[in-house]
């Protein structure tokens, strides 16, 4: 934990506290700012108050009471919920206002740990509650040197092996020398896999290869048992990530979309388009942001993606946000772009890394256009190669 760094943070942001409450691990985000052990048996609930100036100070269980005694400050201990309540009330009494892992109305789920009671207990000591959201980008999703390192480790590898994935499956399809032709989603996804592997790569999830419907299903996972077979004249997309096999590691995540042995027919052709065209105006309006200095938050981006969507008329066929926070997690704890499931005000802070991926999807087939974009203090850039046409495998 770096205590003069968020005493700094919460004095920027003008407010009294943070205040970290956990019962039975229902607060990851608690234990990884605060350096806790995530093995750490708590079965009691805990209180950690970081105030903007002072001694940080911590609330245990009298059973408990040693769980907190790897962090800095003064300890109260109790046993009832009544000597809780009173505890709790004359530590926070320094504070009015105090920034928690809440959002007001769930808006940013991704934050929201504590329970509706917790924060009805401090609101009736009179405490104002207000969201710890950009605070947790800020110590959650800003990169260092070495992870930034790391995530073009991951671009330069995967790029190639997905540029060789779809020469690969051009291959299985039509074999040279009179083979058998033919392959499948799902073997597809083991070549892709074994690839990754092979390059040093670690991910949650394997791949996703689809054709032609299934193209049409934003998360679609083919299995042994549910693949269909690819074949001449099929619509492929393939969306594909991982990371270095090491600790801290930042993950790269892009999708591409191709025809095979066929040119697109004006339909395919018209749905790239509006993708790529949505995709690149979210990226041109982050760069001019960061060249200007112009703070931006995520559901602009999003905005900015879904406006040429919609203005084609594939409104209701864009499904999902536009990007999300990537990290030493995939789906990272910084500021997705999104103004269609959440409306997500956390700011797109420098050194921080995202995904810009807007799709259709129609019955037939689907479109998504997917790159990460990385941050400095005055930039933002697209970190890997950029689909500007649909490939002809």
């Amino acid at each position: 934990m770096d205590l003069e760094a968020i005493q700094s943070a919460l004095r920027q942001a003008q407010l009294d506290g943070w205040l970290f409450y956990d019962h039975h691990h229902r607060d990851p985000i608690a234990y990884r700012i605060l350096g806790l052990s995530e093995s750490l048996h708590v079965t009691r609930r805990w209180y950690y108050l970081i105030p903007a100036q002072g001694e940080p100070k911590k609330l245990v269980h009298r059973i408990e009471q040693g769980r907190l005694d790897s962090l800095p400050g003064t300890k109260a201990v109790y046993s009832s919920w009544q000597e809780l309540e009173q505890e709790l009330e004359i530590m926070l009494k320094p504070c009015q206002k105090l920034a928690m892992q809440y959002s007001p109305r769930n808006a940013i789920m991704y934050v929201s740990m504590v329970d509706a009671g917790t924060i009805e207990l401090l609101r009736g000591f009179g405490k104002t509650i207000v969201s710890s959201s950009d605070l947790v980008s800020h110590f959650e999703a800003v990169l260092s040197e070495e992870r930034m390192a790391s995530h073009y480790e991951a671009q330069r590898i995967i790029d190639q092996v997905l540029a060789e994935g779809f020469r690969e499956i051009g291959r299985r399809v039509r074999p040279a020398n009179g083979g058998a032709a033919g392959t499948t989603e799902y073997g597809m996804v083991q070549w892709l896999s074994e690839a990754m592997r092979r390059g040093g790569l670690v991910w949650e999830n394997a791949p996703d290869v689809a054709v032609n419907e299934n193209t049409a299903d934003s998360h679609y996972a083919a299995t042994e048992s549910t693949t269909k077979p690819i074949r001449q004249g099929d619509f492929v997309l393939i969306d594909i990530w991982g990371r270095m096999d090491r600790p801290d590691s930042v993950f790269y995540d892009i999708t591409w979309t191709g025809v095979i042995g066929r040119g697109p027919n004006a339909r395919e052709q018209l749905v790239f388009e509006t993708v790529r065209n949505a995709r690149d105006a979210a990226i041109s309006l982050i760069e001019s942001a960061f060249a200007s200095g112009r703070a931006i938050a995520g559901w602009e981006a999003d905005d900015a993606a879904r406006a040429v969507i919609r203005d084609a008329g594939f409104g209701e066929a864009f499904t999902h946000r536009t990007g999300h926070n990537i990290a030493t997690d995939i789906h990272g704890n910084g500021a997705h772009l999104d103004n269609l499931e959440t409306h997500d005000e956390r700011l797109l802070l420098p050194f921080t890394c995202f995904s810009v991926e807007p799709g259709i999807y129609l019955p037939e087939f689907g479109v998504r256009s997917e790159i990460d974009m990385m941050t400095t203090a005055d930039k933002a850039m697209v970190t890997g190669r950029i689909q500007t046409e649909l490939l002809r495998i």
